[in-house]
């Protein structure tokens, strides 16, 4: 079931395509790439020492774990809220752990223009996510806790769907509880850009609630755009950055087709199908490895747990990434064929690029695991070889 399940799940219509090797310096200049190189190499080293610290701090509370919960014991009463105490107990340590490399990356992106964001603002949503990632975490572990409480060992097959589930609650609730926290957001205003972008959501066979706009150039200079929300909250959001002048109309339809194609062809739920077929194992192997503790059913095994989760949420995120660059694919071939325009594409990707100073054609050691999207070049490549079919085709 699992492999006939990930085999429906990772077909798209994207064809067979044999994507030219480009050359970045054909479109891109020297100047331009020495200046992302140098940004890539401080920003990979922070990336990879932030999961080298969570795991550390982890292992330490793991290790630790039983003289922390009879520490909390002394606070609080019953064995969920203690569990729940620790829990974000460990997720307050962790927050913290990594506030320098946070600050260090906060520093460097304003250190290359990616950001005029103060530091007391950028201090407030580091607090704000904090506040999410406790209250996440604490619902998790009582969950958790009252299942292996009630069911025993077998917890994890009510677990595992649970989980799922409440991943479902959280994409749809994203947009009206979260996302507001950190960015406000307003319907498009432009009536000529958003009768254009219904029109390509119409060629797309798309139904959206809104296209909305996010103040993102209060933390960031970059442009991008996301599709947010599922079923009844399910909107495209575009950042304010991406309307700053900078982009032209035919670049942001280009992008808007792109974010309408996950829509489209439900690529969300796709993706909770795919966080289904992971995670459903990943709470048995969990169960298994807590059950030493005494299971999950005791306070003491909360900071196992975690740090079990961490370790599998790394080891298989390699596998989210292939599927997520695959469904970004699919998007730009959808894009290119709804809109008809690579030009406009490319020169989005070229703009998106510059805009963020991504890497357009990153290190493999490094994609491969951590990449979410396709690289740019392999994105223009994909908009040229639309462009060679369109025209024998034509």
């Amino acid at each position: 079931m699992w492999i006939v399940s990930g085999a429906l799940l990772w077909r798209t219509e994207v064809p067979s395509l044999q994507l030219a090797e480009l050359d970045p310096r054909a479109y891109f200049s020297g100047g331009q790439l020495a200046r992302i190189a140098d940004y890539r190499r401080v920003t990979r080293a922070l990336f990879l020492g932030s999961l080298v610290v969570q795991g550390a701090v982890l292992a330490v509370f793991a290790w630790k774990a039983a003289g922390l919960a009879e520490a909390v014991s002394g606070f609080f009463r019953g064995r969920i809220l203690i569990g729940a105490a620790l829990g974000a107990l460990v997720a307050l340590a962790v927050w913290l752990a990594l506030l320098p490399l946070s600050g260090v990356s906060h520093w460097w992106r304003r250190r290359y223009g990616l950001s005029h964001q103060g530091y007391d603002g950028w201090l407030r949503d580091q607090a704000v996510s904090l506040a999410v990632q406790v209250v996440l975490v604490t619902l998790a572990v009582a969950a958790f806790m009252a299942l292996a409480t009630w069911l025993g060992r077998s917890w994890w097959l009510a677990g595992g769907p649970a989980l799922a589930l409440a991943g479902t609650g959280f994409l749809a609730a994203y947009p009206l509880v979260v996302q507001p926290l950190f960015n406000r957001s307003e319907p498009l205003q432009d009536s000529e850009l958003a009768a254009k972008i219904e029109v390509l959501a119409r060629e797309e066979g798309v139904t959206v609630k809104s296209v909305e706009v996010t103040d993102a150039s209060r933390q960031t200079t970059a442009a991008n755009a996301y599709v947010a929300g599922i079923g009844p909250t399910r909107r495209v959001v575009l950042f304010d950055t991406l309307l700053d002048g900078r982009f032209t109309q035919p670049e942001i339809l280009s992008v808007s087709a792109h974010e309408l194609a996950h829509v489209g062809r439900r690529h969300l739920w796709k993706g909770l199908g795919w966080f289904a077929l992971i995670v459903i194992p990943c709470v048995a192997i969990l169960a298994r490895v807590t059950e030493r503790g005494g299971g999950l059913a005791e306070p003491a095994a909360v900071p196992l747990a975690l740090a079990v989760a961490f370790a599998l949420f790394v080891v298989t995120l390699p596998l989210s990434n292939v599927v997520s660059r695959r469904y970004e694919a699919e998007a730009d071939w959808i894009a290119l064929r709804t809109t008809d325009d690579p030009a406009s594409f490319v020169q989005l990707e070229r703009k998106l690029v510059l805009s963020g100073l991504g890497d357009p054609a990153p290190p493999g050691w490094f994609s491969f695991p951590f990449a979410t999207h396709p690289s740019a070049m392999k994105r223009i490549a994909m908009a040229e070889a639309f462009r060679y079919r369109s025209r024998a085709g034509s």
